[in-house]
């Protein structure tokens, strides 16, 4: 079964929990993801099922080869989209609730194509300066 996008929101922080301090907990997640242990637990559940990763009662949960491969690709979609935000000049309070809103709205071949343009602007400085004229001249005429 795909994941659903909360699934998903699961999986990427368990990963970068498990990234981050080599462990994660239904507090950690409870915590990191502002719900309650018990959501937590009926979520960890339903990825055991799905096969992201492996549950053990009162021993905590580890990331299937499947479920790590998944969070990798999961991070890196949001790492990438809150760069391409801040390289088009949004501001900054507005990424990370941008990013939320549309990382499970848009398909792999989107975020490749994103990612491309990311690269695009990054590779030659002059093309963000360029791109900043262009919203300069469009904030003055409006």
């Amino acid at each position: 079964m795909p994941p659903t996008p909360s699934m998903e929101d699961y999986i990427e922080r368990i990963y970068a929990l498990i990234e981050e301090k080599g462990y994660a907990r239904v507090s950690d997640l409870a915590e990191s993801l502002e719900v309650h242990p018990s959501s937590v637990t009926k979520m960890i559940q339903k990825l055991d099922k799905g096969k992201y990763l492996v549950y053990e009662k009162y021993r905590g949960f580890v990331l299937t080869p499947n479920g790590k491969k998944l969070g990798k690709r999961l991070v890196y979609r949001h790492e990438l989209l809150e760069g391409f935000l801040k390289v088009i000049g949004v501001d900054e309070e507005n990424i990370f609730e941008d990013v939320e809103g549309i990382e499970h709205h848009l398909s792999w071949n989107a975020i490749d194509r994103i990612g491309d343009l990311l690269q695009y602007f990054e590779e030659d400085p002059k093309r963000i300066e360029a791109l900043k004229e262009v919203q300069q001249r469009n904030q003055e005429q409006s």
